[in-house]
């Protein structure tokens, strides 16, 4: 198990480690918002003036599929998959972060925008990455 799980982080990489992991995350962020919405709406008010939850729930669910796609693709032609998590973060940042301050409609409202952000932010961050170089597994020849 564990030899299978370090081949396919060595396939993968860094990046479509990570890009795994975002788009599980939002893949599994829709499918909840589908199965059992959010109660409490305070924050989402501008995001649901624009479309209705189920809607919102199928856009996460696609960006976590394209980021899942994505993660195979080689470095640096993945950047799809970053864009879409970012893409669908940006918006529930900033309706959180309006109905907290100027709307005052949620008073926690900067905690979600915090979150959301950081969640996305990591994407802008992790689209510049270059892979490191792989590590030799064998000594150099005349050692």
């Amino acid at each position: 198990m564990v030899a299978a799980v370090r081949r396919l982080t060595r396939r993968l990489g860094r990046r479509g480690t990570l890009l795994t992991l975002k788009g599980v995350i939002a893949t599994l962020y829709g499918y909840g918002l589908l199965v059992q919405p959010v109660r409490d709406r305070r924050g989402l008010c501008l995001l649901l003036k624009a479309w209705p939850l189920d809607a919102w729930a199928g856009l996460w669910i696609a960006a976590g599929v394209t980021a899942l796609i994505c993660a195979w693709l080689p470095p640096r032609r993945d950047w799809p998959g970053f864009l879409a998590v970012w893409a669908i973060t940006a918006p529930w940042s900033m309706a959180y972060l309006v109905a907290w301050w100027p709307l005052g409609e949620y008073p926690r409202g900067w905690v979600s925008a915090l979150i959301f952000g950081a969640f996305g932010a990591v994407c802008l961050v992790a689209i510049g990455w270059d892979e490191p170089p792989r590590a030799r597994t064998e000594p150099p020849h005349g050692r």
